[in-house]
């Protein structure tokens, strides 16, 4: 991985179930060039992977700390995680 892209792991936690975070991620992911994906988690939080330049990367994690309109982000955590080997932006199950 170049110094210009990154690969990070993010939980999400607040109201970000049942507020369609996921969805949203998705459209904002790709608007802005990053691959990866998103799924929901049994405790009630949602993970991320977000992989490709380090400013859309930025950029993306900052709009997520607002998230969509019925959503409240309390808290991000984020890790650096290996390099994403796919294309384009998935939501899991």
């Amino acid at each position: 991985m170049s110094s210009e892209t990154k690969t990070i792991r993010a939980v999400l936690s607040g109201r970000v179930q049942g507020v369609s975070y996921r969805a949203w991620t998705r459209k904002r992911a790709m608007h802005h060039g990053v691959a990866g994906w998103v799924r929901n988690r049994p405790d009630r939080t949602v993970e991320a992977l977000f992989s490709g330049p380090l400013a859309a990367v930025d950029a993306l994690l900052a709009e997520c700390r607002r998230g969509p309109l019925m959503a409240r982000v309390d808290d991000i955590a984020v890790t650096e995680a290996e390099p994403f080997t796919g294309d384009g932006f998935e939501i899991l199950s």
